[in-house]
Parts: structure tokens; sequence; C-alpha cells
């Protein structure tokens, strides 16, 4: 499969079946499965350090037998069952909602949602309702239904439900730990052509395995509210009694709660358009209400989740409306404000809220700001945490976030009474972020990480004196498509918002790293060009990144982004960015000229490709033709770009990544000719020296 398209694997045939074709033989039901492989456990004898004998269980795989093909009994069992599941409501009927993000299950032939799984699948967790139902069913009648038996069946409804996220057809094996995975790894739908199913009735899996992971999460939970010695903060106060409360409902509306009477609000929203939860919960709503629905019925009252009050930029509630993507931004902002007003009224006024908050697109940091201040809170400190798992695969390989922002707020005082001009208050902002960008980086974080741990600090200025205005107005910023939906939208070039904090932000992360990626033995500028493409590679540390984030980036270093870059450095595929490598752009012809009178960064690629392609003594008599070989503002780019490039294994001793080698290929070159040609006036680019410790660590 690439692309949505698939390709023969028989190699006298190689013929190509397009996307259209296979989701049209998908909703006509032609889809099948084929068993691949079988994943079997055997025990071997290995050695201690202390010479001992030791059973130890390892994996192996083999091709299917004839005895493991079972399908024609599984599905008839299915059949069996299946009318009375229906009319039992045993497993679900409701179909996958139409109006959604990712439609992708429909477009591949499964309208509902139990078509997810397949025909083992669904008898399995079939099974597993059918067994809760007679357990609840037969505590009722017997009068032995306790509430902590209710509970527990509540906790058991979890073990069920987390089968169903291990045991599907989105549920890949994952072949480096060889385990299936789970479905959300991704936050989508999307289609798996290869997957693992689970065997249930081996000891120590299926639901033995999902209780027992359900009693472990349930323990670390007790652990972390408990009495006793916990080793972390809270230890403090562990001689502190008082009782918990869960309760289930809206932020926006806490009418339970007094004006004025709550110490702290804690805090972790939806980041605008990055996750619609609602819409993935329907995959476990549509279970728990046949299970968790019999202990708590007033809590699965709806035929799938709700998607209208939920705090999210989803475009799909505003389908076929002009400026849909903006009807969706200004519906998250309202929203969000709605709970931060709410938040504001019960909190006490020497109250605190610590809100997370991690997303790499400055528009949702922009519609979260405006809405706390706009609420009546001020942001007061920040605070960078690690806490994506780079694993994920909703961040692997990707321009992604790994930090996550704590944003200290506190209830504002009354108004000031002067107008605020944010050219009086922009430099204000500056020195903020200048006094907490090197601790920052000291703290490890690096990347667009840096970029958004700046966003709290430049904040914290901005939000002291909200609401602003501007002396002078602002130019109309050019569009690169005006909609119909912009038409709605009067630009105001007296306005302020919080993402003229941000971009003031990036501009000082920008020249700090410049300043840090290239010593001072050249005291020469970067043009734009060369500084767009060295942060790009710095910050985001992936060949693909968002073009908004792009355009961003682009404005902070002074390059007009559709004429600089795109066509010249990098090409636009959908919403995102791709830079090209050396050999990429002298094949598309878009190297400017080796001197570098257009970008230092084509005189960079002219020398890396002569390097790949012809040596060396060639490369240098390049650079000494077009007069650049001793060039300072040469020296100082090659020096940035060698600290921003992936390495090649010739030099980190680490294969690169399919997605980065032409980039590494770029590096190899360029540190050879750096170690041939510049080796007493060019240091050693320093990620080399952390690639060592590492393979040392080893």
């Amino acid at each position: 499969m690439a692309g949505g398209d698939a390709i023969c694997p028989f190699s006298d045939c190689n013929r190509t079946i397009s996307g259209d074709e296979i989701k049209r033989q998908g909703q006509e039901g032609k889809l099948g499965d084929q068993l691949y492989a079988v994943v079997y456990k055997r025990q071997i004898v290995a050695k201690t350090k202390t010479g001992k004998n030791k059973i130890k269980w390892v994996r192996g795989y083999r091709a299917p037998q004839s005895r493991d093909y079972d399908q024609s009994q599984i599905s008839k069992m299915l059949a069996e069952k299946l009318p009375e599941w229906e009319a039992g409501d045993v497993v679900p009927s409701e179909q996958y909602p139409d109006n959604t993000n990712d439609d992708r299950p429909r477009q591949y032939g499964m309208p509902l949602w139990r078509d997810m799984f397949s025909p083992r699948q669904l008898l399995v967790h079939g099974t597993g309702v059918e067994v809760f139902k007679e357990l609840f069913d037969r505590d009722n009648k017997e009068g032995s239904m306790s509430d902590v038996r209710r509970a527990a069946y509540v906790y058991l409804s979890f073990c069920v439900d987390k089968l169903t996220t291990f045991n599907s057809r989105s549920s890949r094996w994952i072949s480096q730990r060889e385990v299936v995975a789970n479905l959300f790894e991704r936050h989508d739908f999307a289609v798996k052509w290869s997957y693992g199913e689970m065997a249930v009735m081996v000891e120590g899996l299926g639901h033995d395995w999902a209780v027992e992971a359900t009693r472990k999460a349930l323990q670390e939970l007790v652990h972390m509210v408990a009495g006793g010695k916990r080793g972390d903060m809270l230890d403090s106060v562990a001689g502190v009694s008082g009782s918990i409360t869960v309760q289930n409902g809206s932020g926006a509306s806490m009418p339970h709660i007094a004006d004025r009477s709550v110490d702290a609000v804690v805090m972790d929203p939806p980041y605008g358009a990055n996750v619609m939860y609602a819409e993935l919960s329907d995959f476990f709503y549509v279970w728990l209400k046949r299970t968790a629905g019999l202990v708590v019925p007033e809590l699965f009252t709806r035929r799938l989740a709700d998607k209208e009050a939920e705090a999210v930029a989803n475009k799909a509630h505003f389908k076929g409306q002009k400026g849909a993507a903006r009807l969706a931004d200004d519906d998250y902002r309202m929203k969000m404000e709605g709970i931060f007003s709410e938040c504001r009224r019960v909190l006490k006024d020497d109250g605190i809220m610590t809100v997370m908050f991690t997303h790499k697109e400055t528009g949702a940091w922009d519609a979260l700001a405006l809405s706390l201040m706009d609420a009546g809170f001020i942001i007061t400190a920040s605070w960078p945490v690690n806490t994506e798992f780079s694993a994920s695969l909703h961040i692997k390989d990707k321009a992604a976030a790994n930090s996550t922002i704590f944003l200290v707020c506190r209830p504002r005082e009354d108004a000031q009474g002067e107008t605020m001009y944010w050219e009086d208050v922009e430099p204000e902002v500056a020195r903020a972020v200048r006094a907490r960008v090197g601790e920052f980086q000291q703290a490890g974080i690096q990347g667009v990480d840096l970029y958004l741990a700046s966003f709290g600090p430049a904040l914290e200025a901005f939000s002291r004196h909200w609401p602003l205005t501007r002396g002078t107005p602002a130019p109309e910023p050019k569009k690169k498509r005006r909609t119909q939906g912009d038409m709605f939208e009067e630009f105001d070039p007296y306005a302020v918002r919080p993402e003229d904090a941000l971009n003031a932000a990036r501009r000082e992360v920008k020249a700090w790293r410049l300043a840090q990626l290239a010593s001072a033995k050249a005291q020469a500028d970067m043009d734009g060009p060369t500084a767009f493409y060295v942060l790009a590679w710095d910050a985001f540390k992936a060949v693909s990144f968002p073009y908004d984030e792009a355009l961003r980036l682009a404005r902070a270093v002074g390059v007009d982004l559709e004429a600089q870059v795109i066509g010249r450095l990098a090409e636009k595929k959908a919403a995102e960015i791709k830079l090209w490598d050396s050999a990429t752009r002298v094949a598309k012809g878009a190297v400017g000229p080796a001197d570098g009178s257009r970008g230092m960064i084509d005189a960079l690629h002219h020398a890396a490709h002569v390097m790949r392609t012809r040596g060396a003594e060639a490369a240098q008599e390049m650079l000494e033709q077009a007069g650049v070989a001793k060039e300072d503002e040469f020296k100082v780019a090659m020096e940035a770009l060698l600290e921003v490039l992936p390495p090649s294994k010739t030099f980190s001793g680490i294969d690169a990544d399919k997605a980065v080698k032409p980039a590494a290929d770029d590096f190899d070159a360029l540190e050879k000719l750096r170690r041939i040609a510049y080796e007493g006036e060019i240091g050693e680019p320093q990620q080399l020296e952390l690639y060592r410790e590492l393979m040392a660590a080893e």
C-alpha cells in the first residue's frame, strides 16, 4: 500500500489498484482477511551471569497451517449468535457517523461500529458482554448487588472495553516490541492493512490480561491519593485527611460549586483541533453503554457521545458553511472562554489556576490565551515539562511538541484605567523571553519545544497589560488566498492579539539560536533564506512541518515564504512544507548561484552535491571559483547547518530514518569537506559529541 493505492505483490503482476477501487470493493463487502503469520512462544534454557540455567520464553513466528484456518467455523458461530445478540443489544448496532473529521471506516466498508472487528474479534467481545450481562442480571435477581459490587462491575466494564482497543482491525503488530498495539496509538481511525489479533484463550492474554491491566491502573490511582510515604512532593501533606468527589459534567456550568470557594483549579484542556476526543470516544461508548450502562444508565442516555458541547475546533460542525475552519476556531475560543469564566467565578480571589497546554501551532495558543484573558485571568508564571512519549505515532517522525507548558494563572484585579500600547509592551515581552530562554535550553528543552517554552514568559508579560491597542496601525498582512469566509472578518489595523507576543517570542529565540549555532569567529550576518533553512531544521527536526508555522518562521527571519522558500528550498504539499536536500534541489533546478548571492544555503548545497557526486577536490575547486571558499559568511552558514542536519551513520554510528536520509547525506558530505578544508577554522559539530556519549553508554 502506498498513498491509498495498492500494488500487487507478485513480481509477474505488479499491477496498481487505485484507492477508489479499493474503497468501492470495501463498501461492497469484498475486502477480506488472510492469516499471514502465527506468533508463538517457546521455552529455552539460558545461562545467568553466574552460569546457572534459567528458563526463558522467547517468541517465534511460523507460517499458517491448515489447522489455523478456522474462519468458516468462526463465521458460522457468529452467524448463529448475531440475531440473538442484536435482539438483546449485546453488540453495537450504531452506525458510524457521517458528519465527522475521519470517515475512513465508512469509506472502506465499515458502516457500523461493530464492523471495525473481524468475525473472531467480534465473537470474543460479544461473548464478553454477554457474560457480563448474565452476571449482572444474576446478582440483581439474587439481591446481592451492593454498592461495592456495583463499583466492581464498572471496573469490569473497563476491562471489556480495554480489550476491544487491543483486539480490532485497527490494532497493528509492533514488530520491535512484539506486541499488539493500542488502536489509539494515533488519534484517528487509520486503516491498518496488516493488523494483529490477540489469542484471547492463551493464559495471561485476552480477558486475563485486560483485568490485570485494569487492576494495576486502579491500584496506581489509589496509591496516588492514599496515605503513607509516596516519595514525591505530596508527602508534605500526607497527614492531611479529606475526601475526593468525582463529578461528571461541563466545565462551563458548575452550579453545585459556590462563588469564590475554590483554592485551586488544575486543567488540561483540549488543544484546538489537535484531537477530536468525542469522535474517538464513540469507539468506547458503544461498548460501555452495554456494560457500564447497566450500572449507571444515567450516563449513557445518548446514542453516541456528545459532540456539540465539546470544546474543540471541529470543522465537521460547520461542514458546508463558508469559512468552516475560522468558524471552528471561533467556536473553540468561545467555549474555552465560557469554561475559564466559570473557573473564575468559583476561584477565590487569591486562588490559582494551572492550565496545561501543548500545541506547535501559534493559532491554538492565540485562542487559548485570548480566552484566558477575556475570562479575567492574568498569566503569572509558566513552566515547560517534558510529557510526550517520543515513540508515540501521533508525534513520531513529525514536527511535534514533546513538552507541555504549564501556565500559572491568577484572577485579574480591576482593569487598568489608561490605555496601554503594544509598542510600549513589546520590548518587555522580548526581555521576558531573553531572560528565560537560556534556562529552558539548559534544562534540555530544544527544537520546536524551545519556541513553545518561550510562549509562556511572553504571555506572562503580555497578559499583565491586557487589553492593548496599537499606537501605529499595522499593515494588512498578505493572504495566500482570500476565502469567502474571510470577507466577513474585517481587518483592524489597531488590534493586538496574543499572537503578536508569540511572534515577538519567536524572533527572540531565533536570534538566540543563530548566535549559538555559529560561533563568534565570523561577524557576518546570516542571510534570510539560509537562516530559514537552518532554523527550520533546528526547530522542527523533521523534513515536513505545518505551512502556517513555516510562514511564521519566515516572518521571523525576514523572508517571503512563497517567493524565497517554496520552489527554491522546499515544496508545499497540502498543509505541509517539505524541505529539499541538495540533490533534490539540483534535480529540480532550484539551486541559486554558487556564489551565494541569493543565499549562502545555495553555496552550501552546491558544495554538498559536488562533494557527493565528484569528491572533495572538485567541491573545493567549485567554491574557489565561486569566490566563497574563504568568505566568513560561508563558514558561519556551514557551521550552523552542520549543527542542525541529521548526522549520517558515518559520524553518528546510527542509521538515519528513511525520511531524513537525503539530509543526512548532505551532512556526510559537508562534514567530510569541513575536515578536509576547514579543520582549523570550523570546529566539529557539537551534536556529534552527544552521539559519541550515546554510543559509549550503550
